[in-house]
Parts: C-alpha cells; sequence; structure tokens
C-alpha cells in the first residue's frame, strides 16, 4: 500500500530528529570520555547503534564534527575529543575599557578576550583564537593564539621626544598604548609634534609596541596640522600625488572640432548653475527653454568629466582609490586633480564645456513627456550661488528670473509627487562655522535647505532615477545589464519598534507595519508633528539611526527613502567615482550597444565606493568635532541650555540648543545617587532617590572642560 504523504512527512522528520538526538549523544559521550581515544567500534556498542542507517548516520556526524574541529581523527576509526575548543577565525575588536572581543569569520556570537589573552592584537586585525572551555551561564572567552593580518599599523598621535628615544601618545581607543620610537626613527621630529606612525614590531613581553615616523604632520594645535591629522587618521589622503598632477597637466582644455560635430549643440540656450558661494568645482548645470504652450524643454548637465579621464590610467586609478571628495569644514580634499575639477570640467560661466546630459521634455504640471540621455557641449551663462537664487524664488526679480521660477514649480511638483508616492522627507539643517583666514572657528551658524536647493535636488534626482531606469528597465525576458545602482533597504523592523516607543513618550505615534508607504508616510507625518518642537532634532537623529544606509550595489532592490524603484549617482562625476562608473558605462551600453561588464568587479568597485564614502563622512564629522571643542574652549565656565542626546553606561551626552555644540556629563559628576543605565528606555535612573535622565529632556549645563587631542568637551550639570 503506498504511504499517504503525511506518513512520508513523518518518516522524514523521524530521522531528522534521530539526526539531533543522535549528535546530542555523541557530544554527551565524548564529554564524558574526554581524555580517551575512542574508536568506531566502541562507540557503536556503548551507544547501542546496531542497524546500518544509524552506523552511517553516526559516521557521517563523527565526519562533520571532525571538519568542526571539535573532534580529532587521531588513527583512522579512532577519535578524540578536541580539549581546548574550537580554533576559529575572525576579527578582533579593541575597547578602550579592555572589553576586547572576536567576531567569528561568516557570522556568530561575539567571544570575549580578556586583554591578557590579546597577544597585542589591534583593531579590526584578522586573527585565529582558541576557545576556552565554557563556564556555565558565563560568555563564551576566548584567546589570540595567532595574528593573520593586521589591519592598521598606522597611528596618529603626538610625539614626546626624551634624550634617547621617543613616544607617540595616541588617542586612539583601538590602541591601549603608546608607541615607543627609537632616536633614529624619528625623523627630526620634535616634542608636540603630530606625527604618523607605523607599528614595525610588538615583542612578546613588551608592553608597548615599537614604531617608526613615517610623516611628521606639524605642530600640534596648528588648523592644517589637525585637519591632516584627522585625514590620516581615518587613513584617508592628505595631500595629492605629483604624478597625478603632471598627468593632468597635460590634458589639453581646448574642445576640438571634431567633438563639437559628436555631440548636440546647447550653447544657445539658457544655462546656469546653482552652487553653494565657497564652491568651485561645479558639477552640474541647468538649462530651460519653452518648446510650445504647456511643453518645456529642462537639460541636466553634468560634467563629462570621463571624457578628460581615461579608465585604468594614472588618474583614474588615483580616482577610484579615493572614491569620493572628502569636505572637512574648512577645506576640499578633492578625488581628482584640482586642474581638472576646478578648471577643465567645472562648468564655469561663459566657457565651453562638454556635458553628458539628461534631457527632459516637461508639462507645466510636471509630467515627463520623454527624456533623453546624450552628450552635449554647453556654456553656462550664470553662476548663481544658492542664495542668490533663493532671493529670486522670494522676491521674483533678477537674472534670468522667468527661468528660475519656471525651474522652481516644476520641481516643487516633483517633490510633492515624490512624497505621494512615499518618499522620506529628513530636512536637516547643517552646522557650519564661520572661520577666519588661521582656522580659528569664530561664529556658529546653520545651514537649511531652502527652495534653490531643493530646486536643484530634485532634477538631480531625476536625471539620477532616469539614468537607472534606462539601464534597469528591461521587458520581463531580458536580463538587465551590470550597473551600479544607489540602494536603500528597507528600515530594520525591531529598531522600528523601538523609535516607535521612544516617540510614544512625546505623545507621538508611529506604524511600525503594513506596506512600505504605509511606513514612510506615518515616518513622514511624525517629522512634520515634530517641527519646531524643543525635541526635533532630537527625533529627528533617533529616526535616522533606525534607518538603512544607502550604498551602492549592482543589485537593484531600489531606493526606500526617496520611494524609487530605480536610482543610481550620475550627476556629481567630479567628486564621486560611482558617478564615473555610470558615465563609462551609460556610454558602453547606449551609445555603442556594449555587452554587459563583469558583475564581481563592478560589486567590488560599488563596496569599495560605499565603504570610502562612509569613511568620509565619519572624518568629516571629526573635524567638525574639533571645531566645535575648539570653539567651546573660549567659552570655559559659561552656562547653557540643551538636550540630553545620548544616554550611555558612562554618562550622558548633551547637545546646547544654542550651537548644536555636544558634550559628556561623565557618570561620575553625577554623584548624588548610584545611577543604572536603562539601555531600552533611553535613560539614567538613580537607585535611591529614582530620579531619571531621559534621551530628549531639557537640561542646564556648565562648560567644564575641553580636550582638543580628544575632540571632547565636559559638561558639569546646573542644578
Amino acid at each position: 500500500m503506498a504511504k499517504t504523504k503525511k506518513e512520508k512527512k513523518e518518516k522524514k522528520a523521524g530521522k531528522r530528529m534521530k539526526k539531533k538526538e543522535l549528535v546530542k549523544t555523541l557530544l554527551d559521550f565524548f564529554h564524558i570520555k574526554q581524555d580517551e581515544v575512542l574508536s568506531l567500534k566502541y562507540i557503536f556498542e556503548q551507544l547501542h547503534l546496531t542497524t546500518h542507517p544509524l552506523k552511517m548516520l553516526c559516521m557521517d556526524i563523527l565526519s562533520e564534527l571532525s571538519d568542526d574541529d571539535y573532534i580529532t581523527e587521531v588513527d583512522k576509526h579512532k577519535y578524540k575529543l578536541n580539549n581546548h575548543g574550537v580554533e576559529m577565525t575572525g576579527t578582533f575588536q579593541r575597547k578602550s575599557n579592555g572589553k576586547n572581543s572576536f567576531i567569528p569569520e561568516g557570522g556568530g556570537d561575539p567571544i570575549f578576550v580578556a586583554e591578557r589573552n590579546s597577544a597585542h592584537a589591534m583593531a579590526g586585525d584578522k586573527v585565529r583564537i582558541a576557545f576556552y572551555a565554557k563556564r556555565r551561564g558565563r560568555e563564551a572567552e576566548g584567546e589570540v593564539i595567532e595574528i593573520l593580518e593586521r589591519a592598521n599599523d598606522t597611528f596618529v598621535g603626538t610625539l614626546e621626544v626624551a634624550k634617547s628615544y621617543a613616544f607617540l601618545v595616541t588617542e586612539n581607543r583601538t590602541l591601549a598604548n603608546d608607541i615607543f620610537i627609537p632616536k633614529e626613527k624619528l625623523k627630526g621630529g620634535k616634542t608636540g609634534d603630530k606625527a604618523i606612525v607605523k607599528v614595525v614590531e610588538w615583542p612578546d613581553k613588551a608592553k608597548n609596541p615599537i614604531g617608526q615616523v613615517i610623516d611628521i604632520l606639524g605642530k600640534a594645535g596648528d588648523n592644517t596640522t589637525e585637519m591632516h591629522a584627522i585625514l590620516a587618521e581615518f587613513g584617508l589622503p592628505y595631500v595629492y600625488p605629483a604624478s597625478v598632477e603632471k598627468a593632468a597637466d597635460k590634458i589639453p582644455a581646448e574642445i576640438p572640432a571634431e567633438e563639437y560635430a559628436k555631440r548636440e549643440d546647447f550653447r544657445n540656450i539658457t544655462t546656469f548653475t546653482i552652487d553653494p558661494k565657497d564652491a568651485k568645482d561645479f558639477d552640474d548645470a541647468l538649462s530651460v527653454r519653452k518648446l510650445k504652450d504647456n511643453l518645456w524643454e529642462v537639460g541636466v548637465h553634468i560634467a563629462d568629466v570621463t571624457h578628460y579621464v581615461t579608465e585604468g590610467g594614472i588618474i583614474d586609478k588615483e580616482a577610484e582609490k579615493r572614491a569620493t571628495s572628502v569636505y572637512l569644514v574648512d577645506r576640499t580634499i578633492p578625488m581628482l586633480p584640482e586642474r581638472l575639477c576646478n578648471f577643465i570640467c567645472s562648468l564655469r560661466p561663459d566657457e565651453e564645456k562638454l556635458a553628458y546630459s539628461a534631457i527632459f521634455e516637461m508639462t507645466d504640471k510636471g509630467e515627463v513627456k520623454n527624456s533623453r540621455i546624450v552628450h552635449t557641449v554647453i556654456k553656462s551663462d550664470r553662476r548663481f550661488t544658492y542664495e542668490e537664487a533663493q532671493q529670486i524664488i522670494e522676491t521674483k526679480e533678477g537674472d534670468f528670473k522667468e527661468e528660475i521660477l519656471k525651474l522652481d514649480s516644476l520641481a516643487k511638483i516633483l517633490r510633492e509627487k515624490r512624497f505621494a508616492a512615499g518618499a522620506i522627507n529628513f530636512d536637516r539643517y547643517e552646522v557650519k562655522f564661520e572661520i577666519d583666514e588661521k582656522g580659528k572657528p569664530v561664529s556658529v551658524y546653520f545651514k537649511e535647505s531652502k527652495d534653490a536647493n531643493k530646486l536643484v535636488e530634485e532634477f538631480m534626482l531625476l536625471a539620477n532615477r532616469t539614468v537607472a531606469e534606462k539601464i534597469g528597465r528591461v521587458p520581463k525576458n531580458k536580463k538587465p545589464k551590470v550597473f551600479p545602482y544607489r540602494i536603500h533597504d528597507l528600515p530594520d523592523p525591531e529598531k522600528l519598534d523601538n523609535l516607535s516607543q521612544f516617540i510614544a513618550r512625546f505623545g507621538y505615534k508611529l506604524r511600525t507595519s503594513g506596506t512600505k508607504t504605509d511606513v514612510s508616510k506615518s515616518i513622514n507625518h511624525l517629522l512634520d508633528d515634530i517641527q519646531g518642537k524643543k525635541e526635533e532634532n532630537l527625533i529627528e537623529t533617533v529616526s535616522i539611526r533606525a534607518m538603512q544606509k544607502a550604498r551602492y550595489s549592482v543589485h537593484n532592490i531600489g531606493h526606500y527613502g526617496l520611494a524609487f524603484d530605480y536610482y543610481t549617482h550620475f550627476t556629481s562625476p567630479i567628486r564621486r567615482y560611482p558617478d564615473m562608473m555610470v558615465h563609462r558605462l551609460l556610454t558602453k551600453y547606449l551609445d555603442l550597444g556594449g555587452r554587459s561588464v563583469s558583475e564581481q568587479k563592478y560589486e567590488a568597485l560599488c563596496e569599495h565606493s560605499s565603504g570610502m564614502e562612509q569613511i568620509a563622512a565619519n572624518a568629516e564629522r571629526a573635524s567638525i568635532k574639533y571645531k566645535q571643542v575648539e570653539y567651546m574652549t573660549e567659552r570655559l565656565g559659561q552656562t547653557y541650555d540643551g538636550v540630553i542626546s545620548g544616554v550611555t553606561e558612562w554618562g550622558l551626552y548633551v547637545e546646547l540648543n544654542e550651537n548644536k555644540c555636544e558634550g559628556m556629563i561623565p557618570i561620575r559628576d553625577l554623584d548624588d545617587d548610584y545611577y543604572e543605565f536603562d539601555e531600552k528606555n533611553y535613560c539614567l535612573r538613580g537607585r535611591r532617590k529614582k530620579r531619571t535622565y531621559s534621551l530628549g529632556d531639557a537640561i542646564t549645563i556648565k562648560v567644564a572642560r575641553a580636550n582638543l587631542e580628544k575632540k571632547q568637551l565636559d559638561f558639569a550639570l546646573i542644578e
């Protein structure tokens, strides 16, 4: 009689249970006999494995356990428990509080490594560890037995030079000890110099690593020195290689006659750029003209960088490595040599320039009737700063007012459509410093995004999206060609739940389930509700933390935050490498009908670009932090109102209302009680008096200490 589906299923499940049970039985058996060598025959006898299938299953499990290093096959069919536990390879993470951990390769829980067992491993090193026998109820613990690959062997710090040797004193949290430098490896460094030092060895018995000076950055405290130190700390270049500059100097600026013949000519159409007042690298220009009643042609013209930068050439290789320009408080570290980014490629007014353009035919209602992507030659009629364009939008007076007002009204429609589709409206203001010629911060102001910024932004989004759709949207049965997309995943559900609980304390609600449009509309609703409230900045910060980070990938999943199914970066090739990749692939696919490129190669480039973008953002933040601390150094003892912007077990972070500088009240200064940290509710709670300090609470502080080296402000509580 044929077996029913149900019986078959049960039989299968039975067999599966058997394997689980047998694994457990075997493990227990090896642990009881942990010092003995057990033969296969003995195992079969002792565990009553009499049937052929059970014996085969047992042999399978033994070979798996042996592959996992859990047991060792000492001789043919003779096994012994691997007593020291399993060895594993992974990444070492150093914490300044001594709570170092090891993250196994391929995932798994972190394993605690005490300082005495760290074998001088440094943060990010690839190491092999051995497990200690696990104590019941205690976390797993291990010991570093080999350092396979150093993640970082250069450090930035300040030199202290004695008679026959020197030390580099670092503020690096990942290095617990100063670096010893022999006199002859000092490269002329003196006490008080900021230097980059490479660790050459760290002998077993030595407390300190031994290093040599690679570069002297200058006197600590000097502005350029400190900015270069920040770049060096993040492993970013602070000088431009002379050989690359030289290669750029050889590129002719003149446009050859045959180039005009190949391109669409936009030189006689009203075109202008709108950029920050201190910008020199104009990546993008806008043109606009009326075609007929209710039909406009809008051109988004992007500097044709890849026309000048040959793929695989010396300039390209440097750009690929950097992947992005870095914008510190007071300077730009460009991705491309200055001759290209500020002169040849920059869309400067009254100069003929080569561009790669997205041309749209649009109705008054903002509907795109037609679009094409073409190589062009343009001539900008005017360079506007955002402030100038803003004034034209507000007063309806000024140069090219018809064009600017038309673009403004179209941009507003595009924006509205985007939010209707579920885009999320994070309207952050940026903290900026007025800086004197010595680099000293004299005042703080906030840069907010106004209509002029939003006008440019909407057309850049439209161009980026259109480019991505041109390549990514293909008929059902066709496979799209390999292309770098800018992707953004849905928020992490757990983080959304936390956000929802957190804002409930302020009386706000948030949908955490439903369609992605439901959730994003709910987030927008929240962002509207908090506008102008004292908790605005805080809730916005916590909301941003609940979001995923946007990144580059050839595997398109769409862009959640913008509510686009297809999105890429095409509009800033002067300052971003992915845009250069996009320009090249577009030309290859659209003009030349080229074959698809290697998915692996481009995914690796996407990953590198995403990583560099992150590092650049961290360096930028560090430079702002440095200026904030420098600014507050002159305001010691002064009183400010602020809001608790972070709660940790070591203290409270407070952001000042007036200038958005952030500092910390160390837990040791909250000495009126013993405080406990409640992670779930973002608060510190006093054990006796039950006083709580919660994220978002208003608080008054006095500026107590400012440590420039650590980029750290300490505040004292004013009752």
